[in-house]
């Protein structure tokens, strides 16, 4: 099972990387087909992702979601899901076109890393792993999102009005919105990523909290855009500060995957 993941994975790859192409291609020569077929191109490819995640689980024989491999190329599956599922109700593919070269990026991050099975460590053998890090997948593939429709807006403005690109942008008020939907599912399932943590912790470790920095950063992310909805819903605050501020809710999220696990090393340095 593991050598065909390995094949998926790169197939996966690829397909990622020509739906990035064919993305780049609708805006470059303007012909809406292009972007049709990169849709169902990128769809196509989050299928053999999820099968490919299934067959890692068979091969390992528990959830593909405790290594630096498995967490990358788990959360370029939910930055896939989640810009797809936007794309598609919002009937925005110029978000794929943003979306598509950060998840090839992330799942480009994952190729990099080591793809060995490791048994579990004791800490990690509990029914909570699945709920904790999967909220966590769907929790950054959300903000990745809102932080391509941030770049997205503060974009807009550069970009002719009547255009080729301004028929396929919503307008300023549209993709503040979309923004926001998107900022509050990330932090309602990053909300459920530190409470599962925390349940867990105790169970593990005796304790619900003990600053560790993965538990800081996320916490700290989580008040940033905790922030940016108190702004948006109770000060009606939008526009390019409220892009901006997403955009930097979005690096403080890759630090807290990518940065502390690499300068900070703590509990979470298995994951």
């Amino acid at each position: 099972m593991l050598r065909i993941e390995n094949t998926l994975f790169t197939i996966v790859m690829l397909i990622y990387f020509a739906a990035m192409i064919l993305y780049f291609l609708f805006i470059a020569v303007k012909r809406d087909r292009l972007a049709e077929i990169a849709v169902w191109l990128q769809a196509a490819g989050l299928i053999l992702h999820t099968a490919a995640l299934i067959c890692r689980g068979i091969g390992a024989g528990r959830l593909p979601l405790t290594n630096q491999y498995e967490f990358a190329t788990c959360f370029a599956w939910g930055l896939c899901l989640v810009s797809l599922l936007f794309v598609v109700r919002f009937r925005f593919p110029v978000l794929g076109a943003f979306a598509a070269p950060l998840i090839f990026l992330v799942i480009g991050y994952a190729a990099m890393q080591s793809r060995e099975v490791h048994e579990l460590m004791p800490s990690l053998r509990s029914n909570w792993l699945g709920f904790h890090v999967s909220t966590a997948i769907i929790a950054y593939g959300s903000f990745g999102v809102s932080f391509v429709l941030s770049v997205i807006f503060l974009l807009r403005d550069k970009m002719k009005a009547q255009g080729f690109m301004d028929r396929h942008i919503p307008d300023r008020e549209m993709l503040d919105l979309i923004s926001y939907r998107s900022v509050s599912l990330g932090l309602l399932f990053l909300t459920f990523t530190i409470l599962t943590g925390a349940i867990w912790a105790e169970r593990a470790w005796g304790s619900y909290w003990s600053w560790d920095p993965k538990e800081t950063w996320s916490l700290v992310t989580w008040i940033i855009y905790a922030v940016y909805l108190h702004l948006r819903i109770r000060r009606s605050w939008e526009g390019r500060s409220a892009a901006v501020f997403a955009a930097i809710g979005f690096i403080c999220v890759l630090f807290t995957y990518i940065g502390v696990n690499t300068f900070l090393p703590g509990i979470h340095s298995y994951v």
